[in-house]
């Protein structure tokens, strides 16, 4: 059950990571130095780039790469992995102020139970968008996921009929059923990432049988034959492990960032449905945020008692 898990084991595991929002960043840029670093050193070993510039190579590396993603996950899956890649040039919006703005929503809503009661929430988890605290806080109500979670959970606690520990793994089962879903998008360019080495032989060994049907001809068309045929090979092993493989793991880590949003969420309505202090429940969230983006306590609990609800 959550009760056993939590809280440190996530900060624990969390904060030997490398910086989520640092890596998320610098995909692109990585990337782009690995491209121009290989190039150029071919460039300086006196290679030839018109050499490789393969229309057909590409044609067959990219008609299997499209291929296979959509034979594997569908044309939903192949549509959510571009988002996913799409999703990386934008800034993490799990930012410090997206963590406080959160903490300082649950903070006002768990208030307004303490001194109207349960029933005092009702109208705020009914119509989120029309509540007169959600609404204040952008961030939460434009994430979709975060809001239904939220509101639903609460509708639970509501009716009295779950106990903290059922609740809790109400939520892990939302939560791991969510997760493996969003992990879909990583897990198909990942799978195309890992193929694009096979691929590359089969565009190298077509090329290889086009130079076959060449023997006994012009020595310099036979050693450009088989220059275009490694190009297949070299084009593959490139975008697997310099290309598809950094994605695959920058949208990994976009995802650990918004898994954590939605743990601080969880651990903050298990305290709540405990019968915990409002400080006390978010306390608990906020220990479930990465060093890197935590509020101190006391930056913490003066946010949320600078404008709470009446």
């Amino acid at each position: 059950s959550l009760v056993n898990l939590p809280i440190l084991t996530t900060d624990a595991t969390c904060a030997r990571r490398p910086c989520v929002r640092t890596r998320v960043m610098f995909t692109f840029i990585g990337i782009g130095i690995v491209i121009v670093a290989t190039l150029l050193g071919y460039i300086l070993h006196h290679g030839n780039i018109a050499v490789l510039i393969q229309p057909t190579e590409f044609i067959i590396l990219g008609g299997a790469a499209v291929g296979s993603m959509i034979a594997s996950d569908g044309m939903s899956g192949f549509t959510k992995a571009i988002k996913a890649v799409m999703g990386l040039l934008k800034p993490d919006p799990f930012t410090k102020p997206a963590f406080l703005e959160l903490l300082k929503m649950m903070y006002q809503l768990f208030t307004i139970a303490r001194k109207e009661g349960l029933l005092g929430l009702e109208k705020h988890v009914e119509m989120p968008a029309e509540s007169e605290i959600i609404k204040k806080f952008p961030t939460f109500l434009s994430n979709h996921h975060a809001v239904d979670f939220f509101c639903d959970t609460m509708k639970v606690i509501l009716t009295g009929a779950v106990g903290p520990h059922d609740l809790s793994e109400m939520m892990e089962l939302d939560l791991e059923t969510a997760h493996a879903e969003a992990k879909q998008p990583m897990n198909c360019i990942q799978t195309v990432g890992d193929a694009m080495p096979g691929f590359g032989i089969v565009a190298a060994v077509l090329g290889v049988i086009i130079t076959m049907g060449k023997i006994g001809g012009d020595a310099a068309a036979i050693g450009q034959s088989v220059a275009a045929a490694l190009v297949g090979t070299f084009v593959g092993i490139l975008l697997a492990y310099g290309v598809f493989g950094p994605m695959a793991k920058a949208i990994d880590f976009r995802l650990k960032s918004e898994e954590q949003y939605m743990n601080c969420i969880r651990f903050a309505l298990f305290s709540f449905a405990r019968g915990e202090s409002p400080i006390t429940c978010v306390e608990f969230a906020r220990r479930n945020i990465v060093p890197e983006v935590r509020p101190g306590f006391t930056e913490m609990e003066t946010s949320v008692k600078e404008d709470k609800a009446a």
